[in-house]
């Protein structure tokens, strides 16, 4: 089994707080040394790209030298250390539904930072059409986990929860002019839930800038 692993590391990523908050659901946060890695703008990360080409977080570097990225292959590789509940089903139709749903979750923050990186330009450079689109589907998306959120109260947590859990909650954290719980009552109590998990409020997203 291997021993400590070092992750490159921000308070602020979502994808990077999925890995850690599954960490801790495995029971493994001890074995992860974090290292504040800072990455995006215009400037490149050239240490950390001499590990992960990408220049992207998070990265995991295990103690053999292996390279892994990004979250849901770190989170994989993770649940393959553990003896308790998998965050991963082994087999159909639930590693299916897990795996959609880890889809859904990760493709709402990959909705989202754009999204987020267009509002920081000067209003006259803004996109107002892409802007439009993405609120359109994130909002889409969220109409989508209202309809789904009785069978997410239902069955063990996997890794669907958690990358559903940390999108929602990234909407809180930078989008609150979304009003995402307005008309989405079952989504709502499901997400209080999710956040007093002792994974979720060990691992809160930070903005240290």
């Amino acid at each position: 089994m291997a021993g400590q692993m070092t992750l490159h590391w921000s308070p602020r990523s979502p994808y990077v707080r999925k890995v850690m908050i599954a960490a801790h659901e495995m029971g493994l946060q001890d074995r992860l040394r974090t290292v504040r890695t800072v990455v995006g703008g215009t400037e490149p990360h050239r240490e950390l790209m001499r590990v992960n080409p990408l220049g992207k977080i998070p990265t995991l570097e295990l103690g053999d030298g292996a390279v892994l990225y990004d979250s849901p292959v770190i989170c994989e590789y993770l649940d393959t250390l553990h003896d308790g509940p998998k965050l991963f089903p082994a087999s159909w139709p639930a590693r299916g539904v897990a795996l959609r749903r880890l889809a859904l979750g990760d493709g709402m923050l990959d909705v989202a930072l754009p999204w987020l990186g267009e509002r920081f330009r000067p209003p006259e450079k803004r996109s107002q059409p892409h802007m439009d689109l993405w609120r359109e589907k994130l909002l889409t998306c969220v109409d989508a986990l209202e309809l789904d959120a009785d069978a997410l109260e239902d069955g063990p947590l996997t890794i669907g929860h958690v990358a559903i859990g940390v999108a929602i909650g990234y909407l809180d954290f930078r989008f609150d002019e979304l009003h995402w719980r307005y008309g989405r009552p079952r989504l709502a109590a499901w997400h209080e839930t999710f956040i007093q998990r002792p994974s979720v409020v060990a691992n809160p997203p930070i903005d240290d800038r």
